[in-house]
C-alpha cells in the first residue's frame, strides 16, 4: 500500500517534464485558484529536477540515438476501457518484448540516470492497485505511453488531464492528427522514436509492445515512422466502453486537473471523442501493411486469451511464442481470481449510446438494448 491516494497528490505528473515542455504546455494556460498550489509545487519541483535531463540526453546521443532497432514496434490499439492493459499484460510476458514502465510514464528523463532512487521513492508513495479497476501497480509494470510523450513534448492528447477546458482541441491536434502541424508532427516522430529507444534499453527488449489508446488515431504516422509494425485492435462492447471510460476519466482527471469541467461537459467530450477516434482509425488501417493487423473482439479474446494469444503471434508472424508460453500461461492462472468491475447498463446511458453510438454497435454485431 502506498502512503499517498491519487486523489490526495499535491502535485501532479508534469513533475517529471523537462522545462522546456513544461513551459510551453502551460504557457497562456487558465490556472484556476483552487488548483495554483499544485500548480507551484509541481513547477517548483519541474524546475529542480529538468536540469538532470541534460545528462540523459548526452547518454542517449552517445549510446542510442543512431543505433537502429532491430524490430518495428507491435501497438496495442483500441478506446480506453477496451482490454488494452490486459492483452498489453499477457504480450509483456514474452521477455522479447520491451515496453514503458510506469515509473517512466511520470520521470522519462530520469531513465538513463538517477532511477534507481526516484524510482525507490515512487515506489513508497504510489497506491499498489489501480483506483479505478484494481489492477496492480508498480514502478516497473507495463503503462501506456502516452503520459511519457506528455512530460517530453508540449504536443500530446493528455495534456487534457491538466487542461480539460480544450480537450476536443486537443483531439482534433493530438489524437486524430487531423490538425497537427507538421512541425508538431514532426517532434511527435522524434520524441517517440527516443521514447522507444530508451524503454528498450531499459527492459532490455528487442522489440517495442505499445498499449496506448491514443495512437488508435495515429496509425497513418505509425507507419510513416515504423513501416512493417504490427497491429492489434480491440473493440469491446460500447455499452461497456461508455460506463467505464465516463468513471475511469471522472476518477483520473481529480488528481491532474489544473482547471475544471464538470460531469456532464467530460460526458459529451467522451461521447464525441469516441466517434472521432473510430473514424480515424477506420480511415486510416488502409496504411497498415497486409498481414500486419489483426482485429478482434475483446469477450472473444477474453473468453480463450491463450488461444488467441497464439493465433495473434500466427496471423502477424510474431516471433517467440513457444518460448512465452509457461510465462504467459503461469500470468493468465494468476488473473483467474481477478474481479472486474461490474457495470449496469443504465437507461440513460443505453439512450446515449444508442444515438452516439450507434454505428459501433452495427458494425461489431453487439446486441442493442432498448
Amino acid at each position: 500500500m502506498g502512503l499517498l491516494e491519487f486523489s490526495k497528490l499535491p502535485v501532479n505528473t508534469l513533475v517529471g517534464a523537462d522545462w522546456d515542455t513544461f513551459k510551453k504546455m502551460t504557457e497562456g494556460q487558465i490556472i484556476e485558484s483552487k488548483y495554483r498550489h499544485k500548480y507551484y509545487l509541481t513547477k517548483s519541483v519541474c524546475r529542480i529536477l529538468s536540469p538532470l535531463a541534460a545528462v540523459q540526453d548526452n547518454k542517449y546521443q552517445k549510446l542510442l540515438a543512431e543505433k537502429p532497432l532491430e524490430n518495428d514496434p507491435l501497438f496495442i490499439l483500441g478506446h480506453w476501457r477496451s482490454g488494452t492493459t490486459f492483452v498489453h499484460n499477457i504480450f509483456a510476458q514474452d521477455k522479447h518484448f520491451g515496453y514503458t514502465t510506469t515509473y517512466q510514464t511520470v520521470f522519462p528523463h530520469l531513465m538513463m540516470f538517477g532511477q534507481p532512487m526516484f524510482k525507490k521513492t515512487m515506489g513508497w508513495l504510489m497506491p499498489d492497485k489501480r483506483p479505478t479497476d484494481n489492477m496492480e501497480l508498480a514502478p516497473d509494470l507495463p503503462q501506456e505511453e502516452e503520459f511519457a510523450l506528455s512530460n517530453m513534448m508540449p504536443y500530446s492528447y493528455y495534456d487534457f488531464w491538466y487542461f480539460p477546458k480544450r480537450m476536443m482541441e486537443y483531439c482534433d491536434r493530438f489524437l486524430t492528427f487531423e490538425k497537427i502541424t507538421p512541425e508538431e508532427l514532426d517532434v511527435f516522430k522524434k520524441t517517440f522514436e527516443k521514447l522507444v529507444k530508451i524503454s528498450l534499453w531499459n527492459t532490455g527488449g528487442t522489440q517495442y509492445l505499445s498499449k496506448n489508446p491514443p495512437h488508435t488515431g495515429r496509425v497513418k504516422a505509425l507507419v510513416e515512422l515504423f513501416p512493417n509494425a504490427k497491429f492489434i485492435y480491440l473493440m469491446r462492447n460500447p455499452y461497456t466502453v461508455f460506463e467505464s471510460t465516463r468513471s475511469f476519466f471522472n476518477n483520473t482527471i481529480k488528481p491532474l486537473e489544473l482547471q475544471h469541467i464538470s460531469e456532464e461537459e467530460m460526458e459529451q467530450n467522451i461521447l464525441e471523442a469516441y466517434t472521432r477516434l473510430y473514424k480515424a482509425y477506420e480511415e486510416q488501417k488502409k496504411f497498415i501493411p497486409e498481414g500486419n493487423l489483426f482485429e478482434v473482439k475483446f469477450e472473444d479474446f477474453e473468453a480463450d486469451a491463450m488461444a488467441t494469444t497464439r493465433k495473434a503471434y500466427q496471423l502477424l508472424d510474431i516471433p517467440g511464442f513457444k518460448e512465452a508460453e509457461p510465462a504467459i500461461t503461469a500470468y493468465l492462472n494468476k488473473k483467474k481470481g481477478y474481479k472486474k468491475n461490474k457495470y449496469e447498463y443504465k437507461p440513460r446511458s443505453v439512450q446515449l449510446v444508442n444515438e452516439h453510438w450507434g454505428y459501433a454497435l452495427k458494425d461489431w454485431g453487439y446486441e442493442i438494448h432498448q
